[in-house]
């Protein structure tokens, strides 16, 4: 074979191909094979011819038969399709000729639901893009409201930040679970011990850690109505099925017990309560915890009671936790700093195993996998709680008389019961309230709707009462965090919207 004769023949179907030497290359590569650049070069060069080897896997990447290629056959045809043609240079890669196949979100989210940030908060964002002030009374956010960390706290997590860059132990710092023990031992919670405690970014991690360790396909679990919706949501998402209890606002928003009792069937596995309650502001007295207590004894149930506001009670309301009544039951308390400590965004929150938790045995080594899986928590967050939970707690001067949020509680709760088709049941702890409005008088049908007119109209963001699974368009949550003086505005201007609102 002389070179000239293969060099003029790979140059012509190289031609022919559109490719160039560097697509020998990267093709030959693509076939778990090695051909060198400068090797290759010396190809079309004529300087040299290649091993039968290599003529063999440089005919199967251009698709023509060795004997022509080689030039021992002179009459053979090339034209064999070759196995790949690039696209022509001019050719922009990123236009397809057929659709690009189009991802959909899991059916799994068909229904869960979470409108404390849903369509109306979506809606308020598209404003606040164009340049339009809201005032956002639908999220318990207490930092934009002026509502500082305590510096000690501050202090604290600065000094331990170096000794915090690496993982922790999966339930949590030493320390952290330690404090946490000890508060719970003062709150009088049976058979509590380090293994039982967990730490998270946040309690809302720790419960859907928890519902997803629990239910299985079609597990029933009761929440209250209306409730914090996360726990619905993680429920929903878990596989399970959320049965709503009611809570009766003309008994001070307290756990219906009879409906609560109707609503337990054999697939019934837990029941939660939210105590201190979010949205409605209650705190269940030690005789409404016993009668659910009793309930849960009777039917063999596990339950998770979500504490997080047990440090922000006013009117000298003393909170008990049911854990403390339940020695025999296995519970799951869940608590945190967000809300008392204002630091909802360093997410920090825990849960601590208690009473009977012999019969929660496999249920443990469910969370312990989770738990694991996510490594740890937030470990700068975990190294203040000692310090949150030890001391004085800063917290108290804010719900006492005289106090930012006792005050604002009272102003709020004052002027919403002084607009026509407006009442409210006073909350007892937390920062909100979950006023009534007479939805016949305004002829409301669709309280998402609602919640959207009072946003367009008077730039006022505040989550509907369907958001906390309450089925009815008659009620709304308000927030008041923000100060008095934002307070005052916008009870008068609600007012305003309200005197001659009505659905259309």
């Amino acid at each position: 074979m002389r070179n000239h004769t293969f060099s003029d023949r790979l140059g012509v179907i190289l031609d022919q191909r559109g490719l160039k030497q560097a697509d020998l290359v990267r093709m030959a590569a693509e076939r778990g094979k090695k051909l060198g650049k400068s090797q290759v070069s010396q190809y079309v060069s004529g300087k040299v011819t290649p091993r039968r080897d290599v003529l063999e896997l440089l005919t199967s990447i251009l698709g023509v038969e060795e004997d022509w290629l080689d030039g021992t056959n002179p009459a053979a045809e090339p034209a064999l399709a070759p196995i790949f043609t690039p696209a022509p240079p001019s050719q922009d890669p990123t236009q397809r000729s057929t659709a690009m196949r189009e991802f959909k979100k899991s059916s799994k989210l068909e229904n869960v639901l979470y409108d404390v940030r849903g369509p109306v908060v979506d809606e308020a964002a598209r404003m606040e893009a164009e340049g339009q002030r809201i005032l956002k009374l639908n999220i318990g956010n207490p930092a934009p409201f002026g509502f500082r960390t305590p510096d000690e706290v501050v202090s604290d997590m600065r000094q331990q930040l170096t000794d915090c860059e690496g993982y922790s132990d999966s339930r949590g710092l030493f320390s952290a679970r330690k404090a946490i023990m000890q508060y719970a031992q003062l709150k009088n919670l049976p058979n509590v011990d380090m293994e039982g405690i967990y730490t998270g970014n946040g309690v809302s991690e720790l419960i859907q850690l928890c519902m997803q360790a629990l239910l299985d396909n079609g597990d029933e679990i009761l929440i209250p109505s209306p409730d914090y919706p996360l726990w619905t949501a993680c429920a929903t998402l878990a596989g399970g099925t959320p049965v709503h209890y009611l809570c009766d606002e003309d008994a001070g928003w307290y756990p219906d017990l009879a409906d609560m009792e109707s609503k337990v069937t054999p697939r019934t596995k837990a029941l939660v309560i939210i105590n201190p309650n979010n949205p409605t502001g209650a705190v269940y007295p030690r005789e409404v915890l016993e009668e659910i207590a009793e309930l849960a004894r009777r039917h063999q149930l596990m339950i998770f009671s979500d504490e997080i506001y047990d440090r922000l009670c006013m009117d000298g309301e003393k909170h008990v936790s049911i854990a403390s009544l339940v020695p025999d039951l296995f519970c799951v308390t869940f608590s945190g700093l967000s809300k008392s400590h204002m630091v909802a965004g360093y997410r920090i929150g825990w849960m601590v195993l208690s009473g009977n938790k012999r019969c929660a045995r496999d249920f443990v080594l469910g969370i312990n996998m989770l738990s694991n899986m996510r490594l740890c928590s937030n470990v700068p967050a975990q190294s203040i709680v000692q310090t949150a939970l030890g001391g004085y707690q800063s917290v108290e001067r804010y719900v006492e008389p005289g106090g930012r949020i006792l005050e604002q509680r009272d102003y709020v709760y004052e002027a919403l019961n002084a607009i026509d088709g407006v009442t409210a049941v006073k909350p007892k702890a937390a920062f909100y309230i979950f006023p009534k409005i007479d939805a016949k008088k305004f002829n409301i049908t669709d309280d998402e709707q609602f919640a959207l007119d009072l946003l367009h109209e008077k730039r006022i963001l505040v989550t509907r009462g369907g958001g906390f699974n309450w089925d009815k368009p008659d009620h709304f949550r308000v927030v008041y965090l923000p100060r008095m003086g934002v307070l005052h505005e916008c009870m008068e201007d609600l007012a305003d919207f309200l005197s001659d609102y009505r659905q259309a």
